[in-house]
């Protein structure tokens, strides 16, 4: 494992970052905050307020998946299942009528493009249950919330809230949950919040919090401010990334009422440095297999990180949801994630336009399997649909190019 590098005024931090999916840790750079709730100044990013606002209510977001999680197993858990065969928690209705709730507040003019919406609910009698988590971590206001305030919040987000047209539009995007088969999976499976800003068209900002990313952490002081300390392994972390301001990442505050302290202390997040295709380590969409891709004509591949042959590459055992893979790849976990486009999957924005700027920032690239960028306004309607040419790629950038000429002697 690399020790992370810090300036010597400033306490080393290291971070061991063990995943079971995962052979290497992040590649990141320390650097401790003392006061403020990101690592750069609203100086040098232009959309800090909305970013602070939008790292705030994902936090609480995932004290909503974590609280609802605990009783998902029990005796008095609910667990149903959309139309669609997904399996979804009262979690995925709260959590976007909190984000929903939230940012109205303070950026009431913004729109919101979200996964869900409040037919659901109403129709499956769980708007009490979904009002009660919300009411949990919504702040304080002078009245209690209602059923119809946390239903409207749902809807705000929802199919046909409002009609964009075709020139660039400023809208918030929301995945309360990427990845509920893993939400229900336990432990093991990753899943992440989403939330994204989009203005006059460009991606600006976006904050994942993936509640049950797995690190083990020391501290160690040069300065001996408070002496050394040592922190048992906890779970949680919250990825940001503004645009021009790269991106960093951070434990979640305690979500499971573990006593230990934990600096607020953000790391720099890059790509992996892999520069060789068949060194590579891989992410595919859980529906899809190996087989079914384009790179079967040049590799076959293992998910034994010990025993990769010449004709092999690495696939990392798969982990529940596109932006999992992002986070993945930004993290320098993964090398890359590629998905195919089917003629029977709609690609949403959701579950892309977060990790698109998480990735860019940590220095990799996103575009469709014929190189070009993936275009939010594909949907000029609603901004909810992705209309990738083949699917898409996502790379630490070093060996992007290998890949789509791979891709394109196949195609």
């Amino acid at each position: 494992m690399n020790l992370l590098q810090s300036s010597s005024q400033f306490p080393t931090v290291r971070f061991l970052h063990l995943h079971p999916s995962s052979p290497t840790p992040l590649r990141t750079r320390s650097l401790p905050v003392r006061s403020s709730l990101l690592p750069f100044t609203n100086q040098n990013a232009k959309y800090h307020r909305e970013l602070e606002a939008a790292v705030d209510v994902v936090e609480r977001a995932c004290r909503i998946c974590v609280d609802v999680k605990k009783s998902l197993f029990s005796s008095e858990g609910r667990i149903v299942e959309k139309n669609d065969n997904t399996p979804v928690t009262v979690a995925d209705f709260g959590v976007q009528a909190l984000v929903s709730l939230e940012l109205s507040k303070v950026f009431p003019s913004i729109p919101l493009v979200a996964e869900e919406d409040s037919d659901f609910v109403r129709s499956n009698n769980l708007v009490d249950s979904v009002v009660s988590v919300v009411t949990d971590k919504a702040s304080s206001s002078d009245k209690p919330l209602t059923n119809t305030d946390v239903l409207e919040a749902i809807d705000r987000g929802g199919k046909s809230a409002i009609v964009y047209g075709t020139r660039p539009a400023t809208y918030w995007v929301l995945d309360p949950i990427d990845g509920t088969k893993g939400f229900l999976k336990g432990s093991e499976a990753l899943y992440v919040v989403g939330l994204a800003l989009v203005v006059e068209g460009d991606i600006v900002l976006g904050v994942m919090g993936c509640p049950n990313w797995q690190e083990a952490s020391s501290y160690n002081s040069t300065t001996d401010v408070q002496g050394s300390e040592s922190v048992p392994s906890r779970s949680g972390i919250i990825m940001v990334a503004h645009v021009g301001c790269g991106t960093w990442a951070r434990q979640l505050s305690d979500l499971m009422g573990v006593s230990a302290k934990a600096p607020n202390v953000w790391t720099r997040c890059f790509v992996d440095g892999c520069h060789l295709v068949p060194k590579a380590r891989f992410c595919i969409s859980d529906s899809q297999t190996w087989e079914s891709g384009p790179l079967s004509a040049f590799f076959s591949a293992t998910s034994d990180a010990d025993g990769v042959s010449d004709k092999e590459v690495l696939l990392l055992p798969t982990c529940c949801g596109s932006l999992c893979k992002y986070l993945m790849v930004a993290s320098g976990r993964a090398s890359v994630f590629i998905l195919r486009a089917r003629a029977q999957t709609i690609i949403k924005a959701w579950d892309h336009a977060v990790g698109i700027i998480c990735v860019h920032e940590a220095g990799g690239k996103v575009t469709d399997w014929k190189g070009s960028e993936l275009d939010l306004a594909a949907d000029p309607v609603e901004r909810r649909i992705l209309l990738p040419s083949m699917g898409v790629l996502v790379t630490n950038g070093t060996i992007h190019k290998q890949i789509l000429e791979m891709i394109s002697s196949t195609s």
